[in-house]
């Protein structure tokens, strides 16, 4: 049922083919961000529905079989699913689908209200299809929101940077935001979107199976993601609190070299930090060729770490860097990855620069907030048809609702769509949303990804991630 396209749609959508209007020929549709937590998006995993979902021969005979049998227990009517739709793209197309799907490059930065994608369909007889397609579709607001948080999170991070950490450490920033969100998402499909959509900005992950989506996918030359050696409560509490420090030397005489990463607040993260770490087995971490990363999970993430890093300064010493702010040795490195969002990041650095302490000393594990504590109101996500044909004339097509304003006061919804075929143009560095006829000299950045079945356009992991550089 899962690879059955058939069956990916809303079902209210089946009767569509009945309730658009007598004569209906084309149905254009397009897809925005109508705004929300960022002023711009990120686009990214359209490839991976397309190849997965909607490429090849999609409609079969066994699929419509399957899909009929739910049909008529989902209704419980025979005049609703019709077969014979489906039937035709077989015998006309192969059972691929006639439609043509525009979109912007993968990777691109986009403004929030403009078009990022387009789909219409290439057979009057297949009005119905267009919007059909739309849940399956609609479905990249994920990939498209992860990326975007990801790469919004990379912004506050460079800029932290820039203010309170030497210029030599800003190689280390593809490595500051970690992917722990696995465990927390709805599902493994989940994880390798999302986990994929995040390895566009940065490097650390826990979530193997992203790398293998970027791989299968985006053709991805190399493993985007990296991971350390790293405990976790199960490990540390094997000996009980008496043998806490036991297993912290353990950890160490493991792994004696390269980075490693230990939870360090099963029992007190303070003393844990100043009688283990650095008192007792400060002169070995000091001697190790490498860094161990010392990991509180608990409490109010700005405070804790602000108490961490006290005793850590004091217990290894510090260095004061060409921008005036401290660093721990080389050897010690400190990872939050509780209570990590946006705003936390955003807190936890602005306190760490105010008592003078470098952002270049912390590294952060971002779970379900990243992966999964996301939706597609995130960034207003909405797929609207804004122009038809009806009987061989060309229709303009929008909603345009009012809703009442917190006083009470009739206006204009934000839900207002646009009307007409749609281009995306690019006008001194800036992004416009615009007619084809308003504007048909000018260069329309989307870019035909999809027609009657095949992907004629990919992109390369690599490339997504340069492109997102700038």
């Amino acid at each position: 049922m899962q690879n059955n396209l058939i069956l990916l749609a809303d079902a209210y959508k089946y009767s569509h083919h009945k309730l658009y209007t007598p004569g209906t020929e084309k149905v254009y549709s397009y897809m925005e961000s109508r705004g929300g937590m960022f002023e711009e998006t990120v686009f990214f995993g359209l490839q991976y529905i397309l190849k997965k979902y909607l490429a090849g021969e999609v409609i079969t005979k066994p699929k419509i079989e399957e899909a009929s049998y739910y049909m008529q227990s989902i209704f419980g009517r025979p005049d609703v699913f019709e077969a014979a739709n489906f039937e035709y793209i077989i015998k006309k197309y192969g059972g691929r689908l006639p439609v043509t799907i525009k979109a912007v490059k993968e990777g691109f930065v986009i403004p929030t209200h403009n078009v990022l994608m387009t789909i219409e369909n290439n057979d009057s007889k297949c009005y119905w299809l267009t919007n059909f397609l739309e849940t399956v579709l609609m479905q990249v607001w994920y990939p498209v929101t992860v990326a975007t948080l990801s790469a919004q999170i990379k912004q506050v991070v460079q800029m932290y940077f820039a203010e309170t950490a030497d210029d030599s450490s800003a190689a280390g920033i593809d490595f500051v935001l970690n992917d722990f969100g696995f465990r927390g998402v709805s599902s493994v499909e989940s994880a390798g979107i999302g986990g994929m959509a995040h390895l566009l900005s940065f490097k650390g992950s826990d979530t193997i199976i992203a790398n293998a989506y970027a791989k299968e996918y985006y053709h991805a030359q190399t493993v985007p993601g990296a991971s350390v050696p790293a405990t976790e409560h199960s490990v540390m509490t094997m000996r009980g609190e008496v043998g806490e420090e036991d297993m912290f030397r353990h950890i160490l005489r493991t792994y004696p070299t390269g980075i490693v990463a230990c939870v360090s607040d099963s029992y007190n993260i303070f003393r844990a930090c100043a009688d283990y770490w650095g008192t007792d087995l400060k002169e070995e971490i000091l001697g190790r060729d490498g860094t161990l990363v010392i990991r509180p999970d608990s409490g109010d993430p700005a405070l804790t770490l602000l108490s961490v890093f006290d005793i850590l300064l004091d217990k290894f010493g510090y260095t004061i860097n060409s921008k005036g702010y401290k660093v721990l040795p080389p050897q010690v490195r400190v990872i939050q990855g509780d209570g990590i969002n946006y705003e936390s990041i955003l807190h936890i650095y602005q306190v760490l620069k105010m008592n003078g302490i470098s952002a270049e000393n912390l590294v952060l594990g971002m779970g379900g907030a990243l992966l999964q504590k996301v939706d597609r109101d995130t960034q207003k996500f909405a797929l609207k048809c804004s122009y038809a044909e009806i009987n061989g004339v060309q229709t303009d097509v929008k909603k345009n609702p009012i809703e009442l304003n917190g006083r009470g006061e009739i206006e204009s919804s934000f839900k207002k769509s646009k009307a007409g075929r749609l281009k995306l143009i690019q006008t001194n560095g800036l992004f416009e949303t615009v007619r084809e006829d308003a504007a048909p000299a000018a260069e329309d950045i989307l870019q035909t990804v999809f027609e009657n079945g095949e992907v004629v356009q990919e992109y390369g992991f690599e490339e997504i991630q340069e492109r997102l550089r700038g």
